[in-house]
């Protein structure tokens, strides 16, 4: 069974991750998510509507579950591989993907918002950013380029340092996300914003898409990413008790 579920709206397909209760970001669904991706595209879709559930866009990668590795550095490699590879296939996606953010969106899920070319945020006590930092890892070179390209480069340094999460008016003030809506209202947002770009000439439009996006792409190539590095401060054990405080606040919550 597909922990994504896809919706078609004419010319545009919508992706939505489907892993209650806060859509985890484990192999499993970074995996699906980049087959339905390309099934859109394949399918003939113009344009995507990436979302999430109510609430919780996405709660970003799966700590529980890497943390449940433990030393096997092979497994940990595979499934952050798994992660950069659905980020990747929504950065090149050849269509216009908007982020339909009807909640939260800390650090994976901010990622896979920042790779897409419009971002949508439910208005209200919802917070979205890479909060890494206060679990004691280092966003990769790459990421932080991600939130540089948005919201500037003294802007970008401020948020990563600090590892802030941001309230969504906060969120637009910066640029982070384009838009602010009532929640019930995203992704219909979303779709509106999609059939308006839809209407300019397709392959002048694409083609200047391509080009303004080769940054984005660049970004996330695996020498900005740096793996091994990442992989190997995971195991340093000031990350590893901030990780497992993390979880066990969550089991509280």
């Amino acid at each position: 069974m597909s922990l994504v579920e896809t919706q078609r709206h004419g010319d545009i397909v919508e992706v939505k991750l489907a892993r209650p209760p806060v859509n985890a970001l484990n192999p499993a669904l970074c995996h699906d998510l980049a087959s339905a991706l390309s099934a859109a595209v394949a399918s003939g879709a113009r344009g995507v509507i990436l979302s999430g559930g109510p609430k919780v866009f996405s709660a970003g990668l799966d700590v529980p579950h890497l943390l449940s590795l433990g030393d096997d550095r092979h497994a940990l490699t595979l499934a952050w591989e798994v992660f950069f590879d659905a980020a990747m296939v929504l950065a090149t996606c050849p269509v216009p993907v908007v982020a339909a953010i009807a909640g939260h969106a800390p650090a994976g899920g901010c990622v896979l918002a920042l790779c897409c070319d419009y971002r949508i945020m439910a208005s209200g006590p919802f917070r979205i950013g890479l909060n890494e930092t206060q679990v004691g890892l280092v966003a990769p070179e790459g990421i932080q380029r991600l939130m540089r390209r948005v919201v500037g480069t003294y802007r970008a340094e401020r948020l990563l340092v600090a590892g802030e999460m941001i309230d969504a008016e906060q969120a637009v003030r910066l640029g982070l996300v384009d838009e602010l809506v009532e929640i019930e209202n995203v992704s219909e947002r979303a779709r509106i914003w999609l059939e308006g770009l839809l209407t300019l000439p397709p392959q002048a439009m694409l083609q200047t898409r391509a080009l303004a996006r080769a940054d984005l792409i660049e970004a996330l190539q695996p020498r900005h990413i740096e793996l091994d590095r990442f992989i190997g401060s995971w195991y340093d054990a000031g990350t590893q008790a901030a990780l497992r405080a993390l979880v066990a606040k969550l089991g509280k919550a």
